[in-house]
Order: C-alpha cells, then sequence, then structure tokens
C-alpha cells in the first residue's frame, strides 16, 4: 500500500486524497494518474529527467511544484537494463528437439546414401 508523503499513513491505491490529511494523490480525479508533489519550497522540475533534457511540455516548468509528468533522474540511472542470456544447449534442445532429430534423421538418411 502506498503511504501518503504528508502524514505517512498509509492510504489505498485507489483512494484520490488522503482520508487523513486531505492531500490530493491522484490528478485530474482519475486514480490512475500519479500526481507527484514536492511539500518543500523544492520544485521537481530540478530533479525530473524530463527537464534535463529538455522534453518537458508542462506548463507550470520549471516552477512545478506538482506534476503528473515527473520522472527523477536518479530512479532513471537506477533501472537494470535487460540483458539476455546467451542460449545453452539445453534451452535449444528444450525449444527445438523435434527440428534436431529431425535434421538428425536427415543426415543419417544422407550418408547411408552416399556411403
Amino acid at each position: 500500500m502506498p503511504i501518503c508523503s504528508r502524514c505517512k499513513n498509509q492510504v489505498k491505491v485507489t483512494d484520490l486524497t488522503c482520508g487523513y490529511c486531505g492531500l490530493q494523490l491522484k490528478a485530474h480525479g482519475h486514480p490512475s494518474i500519479e500526481l507527484h508533489q514536492t511539500l518543500s519550497e523544492e520544485v521537481l522540475c530540478k530533479s525530473c529527467a524530463y527537464h534535463a533534457d529538455d522534453s518537458c511540455t508542462f506548463p507550470q516548468r520549471p516552477y512545478a511544484k506538482a506534476c503528473t509528468l515527473y520522472q527523477s533522474i536518479a530512479a532513471e540511472t537506477e533501472q537494470i537494463t535487460y540483458q539476455p542470456r546467451s542460449p545453452s544447449l539445453q534451452t535449444l534442445w528444450q525449444r527445438h528437439k523435434i527440428w534436431l532429430i529431425l535434421l538428425a534423421l536427415f543426415g543419417i538418411s544422407l550418408l547411408l546414401t552416399f556411403f
């Protein structure tokens, strides 16, 4: 369950406002639009990835204290990049065993016809 940033009480994911302190948690009255807010005098834009790469289209930029577009620069650098594993013989066998058996039979039949 998420925690209210002002009063530190647990709130439901679908709550639009905090039931304890009344802080607005979701934007535009929609439970799936996250509203990022700062409680101090610090603005969100200083630590936002969209502001850093100059792709922000938010009208209150660069003085926004509440934003639906906010993406932390720190969170962006912490994302784990996907590194696919190289396929091992076991996974190749499990995925393509029918084709490998047919290829082996075809190879054996070619060897028998030429020798």
